[in-house]
Parts: structure tokens; C-alpha cells; sequence
């Protein structure tokens, strides 16, 4: 069940990276980053339809990922190299829904995020740069959405030379987007909290985490830098209601207590979501 959910994922990915293409990007000449934005600019400068100089540069790239991503990922790639392009090739001929270049940079980095963030939960790519960035993405320790924008810098001065300044910008815009987009669909919109507590009555304060606001709490041990002596911390997570009442709790029983309080973007376990 796993492999086909990761099989519908990447087609219902490529379809939407397809459909965002034709409809906002190619109609207004911005080329965005990517194989994509790469077949806009050759479009331009020789007339060569965006699918087909897609499909020629993907399958060039598809032996990188058979060396450095598995065979799993390589077989998906091929899959994804193959359909992603069918896609744009079937919707060419739809119209934009614009006259604005803005709205269709913003719409269009939105569209291209949401499909190459679904194509990357499903542990695959529709080649090229996609690929590159999940090669980056393992090897380096970068976020997917870094990896895009990194890679995909390049092209966006190609086509500042090709196109211009202006419609440079507008590439920018989309791609600063699509980074974003990919990674809201990596880790989601909810936002977590965690908080550090470090106090004289962090026995209390445990207490009072566990029993009365019914959450887990963490005791990691810790030392004074100054005093040297051992203090512990005490970890917790909650969600953003709850971040007020773990605050208030502390306050009350330890208004001298020391706390941290940051965003965890995905929470996985008991309380939160179901682990994957």
C-alpha cells in the first residue's frame, strides 16, 4: 500500500507541477529554476517545445540517481522523468487565468512547491534539479526547499540575460515561493512549541507538567556554567493553546525559573502526530 500511495503522490505532484507551468510560468516567460525554467529559456532561444527538451534533459540525469539515490528512487525517478513532461505536453494548450505577471510568479512558485513537495514525501523526483536537491538534501544536510533555491539561482541569471532584469525578478519571486511552499509541505503548518525550564523546583514544576497540564516532560541533565553545579532541565512540548499554561504553571510555582520557549515545526509521537 505504501509504494502505490508513493506512486499517486508522484503523479498527482507532477500533474500539478504540469498544470502550474503552462498556466502561470511558460505563459509569461518565467523561468523559475529547474529543468523547467531551463526549457522556457531554449523555448525562447530556439522554439524547442518545453516537454520535449524536458524529456531530453531528464533522461540525461537519470543515471545520477541510479548511482547516488538507489534503485528504488531511480526506478521512481524514470517514472517521474517520463510523466511530469506527458503532463506539460497534454495541458500546453491551456490558458492562463492572468494578465498579471505578479499574481502568476506567486501563483506559480505556490503551485510548483505543492507538486515537488508531494513528489518528495513520496521519496521520489521528476528529474533534473528536483533530483539534484534531493541528492543535496542527503548528502549536505540542507533543507529540500535550500537545496531548490540554491541550484535554482542558476537559472534565474540565465534567464535575467535572456529575458531581462524584470522578468529576473519575477522568476525570483516564484522561486523564493516555491522554497517555502516545499517546505510547508515537508514538515506542515502546525507549529509546536517546546519549552526549556530550568529551576530550584523542577521537581515540582515535573509534577505539575505531567499531572495537571497532562503532558510529557523530559528531564535532561545540565550544568551551571558559572556555578558548575548539576541542573536539569526539564523539556517539554505542547501545542500553541498550551504554551501559555505551561508558562503560567512555571510562574506560579517558580517565578525565578529560567525558560526557553521555540518552535518545533513537526512533532511525532504520542499527543502529537501519528509517528511515520
Amino acid at each position: 500500500m505504501k509504494t502505490i500511495y508513493d506512486y499517486l503522490l508522484l503523479g498527482l505532484g507532477s500533474f500539478i507541477i504540469a498544470v502550474t507551468f503552462n498556466l502561470f510560468l511558460n505563459a509569461f516567460d518565467i523561468a523559475s529554476g529547474g529543468v523547467s525554467g531551463i526549457s522556457i529559456i531554449l523555448q525562447d532561444l530556439f522554439g524547442w517545445r518545453p516537454a520535449f527538451t524536458q524529456w531530453g534533459v531528464n533522461i540525461l540525469l537519470i543515471g545520477l540517481g541510479f548511482l547516488l539515490l538507489g534503485k528504488q528512487f531511480g526506478m521512481k525517478t524514470i517514472i517521474g522523468t517520463l510523466i511530469l513532461p506527458l503532463f506539460v505536453f497534454l495541458t500546453e494548450d491551456w490558458q492562463t487565468i492572468t494578465s498579471n505577471p505578479l499574481l502568476a510568479a506567486l501563483y506559480g512558485g505556490v503551485g510548483v512547491g505543492l507538486g515537488i513537495g508531494l513528489v518528495f514525501r513520496a521519496n521520489a523526483s521528476t528529474g533534473g534539479t528536483d533530483l539534484v536537491a534531493q541528492i543535496i538534501h542527503k548528502y549536505s544536510g540542507f533543507t529540500l526547499g535550500i537545496a531548490v533555491l540554491l541550484i535554482d539561482g542558476l537559472v534565474v541569471f540565465s534567464a535575467a540575460i535572456v529575458f531581462g532584469p524584470e522578468k529576473a525578478l519575477y522568476a525570483l519571486v516564484a522561486l523564493f515561493v516555491t522554497g517555502k511552499t516545499v517546505d510547508v509541505v515537508q514538515i506542515g503548518l502546525g507549529v509546536s512549541k517546546i519549552g526549556f525550564i530550568i529551576s530550584e523546583k523542577q521537581e515540582e514544576i515535573r509534577t505539575a507538567i505531567l499531572y495537571d497540564l497532562d503532558r510529557g516532560v523530559t528531564k535532561i541533565p545540565g550544568y551551571g556554567g558559572y556555578t558548575e553545579k548539576e541542573r536539569p532541565v526539564l523539556m517539554c512540548v505542547v501545542s500553541q493553546r498550551e504554551i501559555s499554561r505551561l508558562k503560567n504553571v512555571v510562574r506560579e510555582i517558580d517565578p525565578k525559573a529560567f525558560v526557553i520557549v521555540a518552535d518545533a515545526h513537526e512533532v511525532l509521537g504520542e499527543g502529537f502526530k501519528r509517528s511515520v
